[in-house]
């Protein structure tokens, strides 16, 4: 009797997932599709990484010079560290490849564009309600922040809507303008307001120490 149960026990899966899902299955059918490494080695990713740690250099000045809504400050800058750090990992790929193979081990893969739209609803939703608690958290300082509350939702949006891997949004943001690819100007458009208003808020302080008393 104790020899059937630890042969049953050894057949039994060692280690499940989400839905059953073996996790060893899983991370053997990303690692098929994403493995860590540079995800974008050429001038433009390296540039795009630099403009994150500019950007992010600029927050981390801005929130340790204190001032009105300092704190939003220091989390734009752990949050653009975050994303120069995944520009070259391409976490969001990762994330995808494991929603694509989750969908074909569960057996949902012929309808997931159906959930995939649902999925970006949902995100378009969560970027509109942060959106809104940071203009709430914010409100008495949206002269100061509000630049840079409208990049970061920019970056957002963009960063979430990449980590789907919808077909269709993935031809719209690799449509080209001037020779530049759209992705690359909406991105960089996010790092712009931010970067425009951090230094403004820098200068201001610059100009109001070197003021006579």
């Amino acid at each position: 009797m104790g020899t059937r149960k630890a042969a049953g026990l050894a057949r039994s899966p060692a280690k499940t997932g989400i839905g059953g899902v073996m996790v060893d299955a899983m991370i053997g059918c990303i690692s098929a599709d994403w493995s860590p490494g540079i995800g974008d080695p050429g001038p433009g990713g390296w540039l795009t990484v630099l403009a994150y740690l500019v950007c992010c250099a600029l927050a981390l000045r801005v929130w340790l010079r204190g001032g009105p809504g300092g704190g939003f400050w220091g989390l734009i800058a752990l949050f653009l560290l975050f994303l120069a750090v995944n520009k070259q990992l391409d976490l969001q790929s990762a994330l995808t490849a494991a929603g694509r193979c989750l969908a074909k081990a569960q057996g949902w893969y012929a309808n997931r564009r159906m959930v995939q739209a649902e999925f970006i609803l949902g995100l378009l939703v969560l970027v509109v309600v942060c959106l809104l608690a940071g203009l709430w958290w914010q409100r008495r300082h949206l002269r100061r922040n509000g630049l840079a509350l409208v990049g970061l939702a920019i970056l957002a949006g963009f960063v979430m809507i990449r980590a789907v891997g919808f077909h269709h949004f993935d031809r719209l943001i690799g449509i080209r303008e001037l020779g530049i690819p759209m992705n690359y100007l909406l991105e960089n458009a996010g790092l712009l307001l931010i970067a425009v208003n951090a230094l403004t808020i820098l200068r201001r302080g610059d100009r109001r120490a070197a003021a006579p008393g």
